[in-house]
C-alpha cells in the first residue's frame, strides 16, 4: 500500500526502478545488481559504475537503500532495500500494474471498434 511519503517519489526512473527490483529479494554487491538490471526480469538497463553508484547514493540518502555493512571482500559493499525502500517499490509496482491494465484495455477496445 501506497503512502504520501511513498507517492513522493514516483514515478520511479527506469534505473531507480531496476536496482529496488534487484533488491528486492536479498541483499547484493553494485556488480550483482548491474548485473541483474540488464536482465529481461531486471528492467533491461545497462547501469555504468557512475551511475549505478551515483544512484545508490542517493538512494541511501533518501533512505531508500543500505549498506549492511557485511563484504565478501573489501572493496565490495553490499546493498539492501529498507523498509521504506520496499514501500517505494510496491507502490510503483501498483501504479505501473494500474497503468498496464488501463493500456491493455483500451488496446482491446481498439481492435473491437476496428
Amino acid at each position: 500500500m501506497s503512502s504520501p511519503a511513498s507517492d513522493q517519489y514516483l514515478p520511479l526512473t527506469p534505473a531507480v526502478f531496476a536496482i529496488l527490483l534487484a533488491l528486492s529479494d536479498r541483499e547484493k554487491h553494485g556488480y550483482a545488481i548491474m548485473k541483474e538490471a540488464a536482465m529481461p526480469a531486471g528492467g533491461q538497463i545497462k547501469l555504468g559504475p557512475g551511475t549505478l553508484y551515483g544512484t545508490l547514493d542517493r538512494l541511501m540518502r533518501d533512505a531508500l537503500v543500505e549498506e549492511t555493512g557485511l563484504t565478501d571482500d573489501r572493496r565490495r559493499r553490499y546493498y539492501r532495500l529498507t523498509q521504506f525502500g520496499s514501500q517505494v517499490l510496491a507502490a510503483e509496482t501498483s501504479r505501473l500494474s494500474t497503468a498496464l491494465r488501463t493500456a491493455r484495455a483500451r488496446v482491446t477496445a481498439e481492435e473491437v471498434r476496428a
